[in-house]
């Protein structure tokens, strides 16, 4: 279970004091598939940059079943990141010069899985994102963006992750390709119990998700249904 405690983030800009993100509290079950809306500039990648861990509030706490990630040492993070959250880019990350199942590989070697199972894991996880078995050993930077999209939602499972954050992930997609992915995050989320959060500016994508938010000057607010 994800819960976020009055998170504000802040800072100067010259003699400004901004604040992206301005106490925004939040809940989500775990297996969640939640999306958050807003404007570019609305503070959408700063939010996600907390929960993920890869920047600090100023003040207000992230629990993720009942551990106040908030809290916890540098090296305490480093392994949270590793272990506990996948992540979905816009701009895919994968390396360009690994295959897909190669790039899939990767996480699970930094955790030390011994070789054989992350070979095993990574085929699978392929094949539940419906990657066609023919492209696995296929390089990277000779794959559609619908396929590497596809190989960027696999990596963000390899170690079992509880919470998948998802930046912008049909940004470079064509709308079909785009509406392929989602449904494919939504199913992930309700079969294997993974919470997933999208963050986007596409309202149409945020309407396909179970629970949505609008995050406007710092506020988050949920949008409910007609």
């Amino acid at each position: 279970m994800l819960v976020v405690r009055n998170i504000v983030k802040e800072f100067r800009s010259g003699e400004q004091l901004l604040k992206p993100v301005n106490g925004i509290s939040l809940s989500l079950e775990q297996g969640s598939f939640a999306s958050i809306v807003g404007r570019s500039g609305s503070g959408k990648s700063t939010l996600l940059a907390i929960l993920g861990a890869l920047d600090k509030a100023t003040s207000g706490g992230v629990v993720v079943d009942n551990v106040n990630i908030s809290t916890l040492p540098d090296d305490k993070l480093t392994a949270y990141r590793r272990d506990d959250i996948g992540f979905v880019f816009q701009q895919y990350n994968l390396m360009p010069s690994l295959t897909a199942k190669e790039n899939v590989m990767l996480p699970m070697e930094f955790a030390k899985v011994p070789r054989a199972e992350r070979a095993a894991r990574a085929a699978e996880l392929l094949n539940t994102v419906e990657l066609p078995p023919e492209v696995h050993d296929r390089k990277a930077n000779r794959l559609s963006g619908g396929m590497q999209q596809r190989v960027s939602i696999a990596r963000a499972l390899a170690n079992r992750p509880r919470l998948v954050l998802a930046d912008e992930p049909t940004g470079n997609l064509d709308e079909a390709t785009g509406n392929l992915i989602i449904e494919l995050l939504g199913g992930l989320a309700r079969r294997q119990k993974t919470t997933i959060l999208v963050v986007t500016h596409d309202r149409s994508l945020s309407e396909r998700t179970d629970r949505r938010f609008r995050l406007a000057q710092g506020k988050l607010e949920e949008i409910t249904r007609d």
